[in-house]
């Protein structure tokens, strides 16, 4: 988990500087910074399922230890050349990043036993929550002080430098009961409905969180407050902190599609807000239920796919994230500029709210075809 902190708040970091360096050294649009994030978004989506699966067949050392030679060289030039490079090394170095949260997890999961899996998973929860507190803070420090290319060096340079402790470290990602020779699950045999349907709830919550993300940006710019906008966010994840920790605690799961439900529920009243104070009392209220909707989410993905082939679900559930990210921020951005900043919140809710009764559904549909026919009695 620390190890996991050293690689994740520098990311972080670099992904506040990216915008800033695009936008004030190379003078170009925040379209064009949108446009660069998106691109590496992309390559990382498309990425996450391979280079789970490559963890699964090789080994965490010969997956990180060439991503790192890659990413050394992306990043020893990105910084110092202009807007075009920078973008095809950005998208070179998201399709090779080492998939730090895939393997995190897994080494959690193998770590401790299945009984306590969603103390540890909050935690890590928790811990993800703090980093991405920590992180722009530094890198909106670091960008006002240096200049932004070695600023963006230095924070690409500390997650190389957390991968390369990844690398040596080398924690075991599943048990040698798993590593049986030769033995490989076909797709077929392990996306079942209930792994896709994970995936989708994952998708969801996170096109519910990015749109509260950018609802929040524009109430505040709309009740004249920008200034505000850090530390409510902060505040959001503080809530979310907080509801991993609860989460975690509890001594028996909750199904991932009632934390969604919950999710988007309470994602709904931050349109009633009138004032930045209101605003924050509903986002910390909203964010408790943040970190243990995606650690169920990871946590229902770990029970329904063999831990042989747990690296490239794992990586299918990162591509989820993405995807959700990529829906969420549009749909947000076209609610607010057709109905104000308020339809930023209500959008995202509630087609969270639509996802929560299809998959509930579902899931009592399959309940149902599983169960046993009632047997009849036999009259002896």
């Amino acid at each position: 988990m620390l190890l996991g902190l050293v690689i994740r708040i520098p990311l972080w970091a670099s992904n506040v500087i990216l915008t800033l360096h695009v936008v004030t050294h190379l003078h170009r649009s925040y379209a064009a910074a949108g446009a660069l994030t998106g691109a590496a978004t992309v390559a990382l989506a498309v990425s996450g399922p391979w280079l789970g699966r490559r963890l699964d067949q090789v080994g965490l050392r010969a997956v990180v230890g060439p991503a790192l030679v890659v990413l050394v060289g992306c990043w020893s030039i990105a910084p110092f050349v202009g807007y075009w490079p920078l973008l095809g090394l950005a998208v070179v170095s998201g399709l090779v990043e080492v998939p730090t949260f895939s393997i995190v997890r897994q080494a959690l999961m193998h770590t401790v036993p299945e009984q306590q899996r969603k103390v540890a998973l909050s935690l890590d929860a928790v811990a993800l929550e703090i980093s991405f507190m920590i992180g722009p803070a530094i890198g909106v420090l670091l960008a006002t002080y240096i200049d932004t290319s070695w600023a963006l060096f230095a924070c690409e340079y500390g997650s190389i430098f957390g991968g390369a402790l990844l690398w040596a470290a080398n924690p075991a990602l599943r048990s040698t009961a798993s590593d049986e020779k030769h033995v490989t699950h076909p797709m077929r045999t392990w996306v079942t409905p209930a792994f896709v349907g994970v995936l989708i709830a994952c998708a969801t919550a996170t096109i519910v969180l990015t749109g509260t993300d950018v609802a929040v940006v524009a109430a505040l710019r709309h009740m004249h407050h920008q200034s505000w906008i850090g530390w409510q966010l902060a505040v959001w994840g503080l809530g979310s902190a907080i509801g991993g920790l609860v989460y975690g605690a509890l001594h028996r799961s909750i199904p991932t599609f009632v934390l969604l439900g919950v999710l988007a529920a309470s994602t709904l009243p931050i349109a009633l807000a009138h004032e930045p104070v209101t605003l924050a009392v509903l986002l910390f209220v909203a964010g408790f239920c943040c970190a243990p909707t995606l650690t169920a989410t990871v946590e229902a993905l770990s029970r329904v796919v063999p831990e042989s082939v747990r690296g490239e679900a794992l990586g299918w559930h990162g591509s989820a994230l993405t995807v959700g990210g990529a829906i969420g921020a549009p749909m947000a951005g076209v609610a607010i500029d057709s109905v104000g900043w308020r339809g930023g919140f209500v959008l995202p809710a509630l087609v969270g709210l639509a996802v929560t009764v299809v998959l509930t559904l579902a899931a009592l549909r399959a309940r149902a075809a599983a169960a046993p026919a009632p047997r009849e009695s036999v009259v002896t």
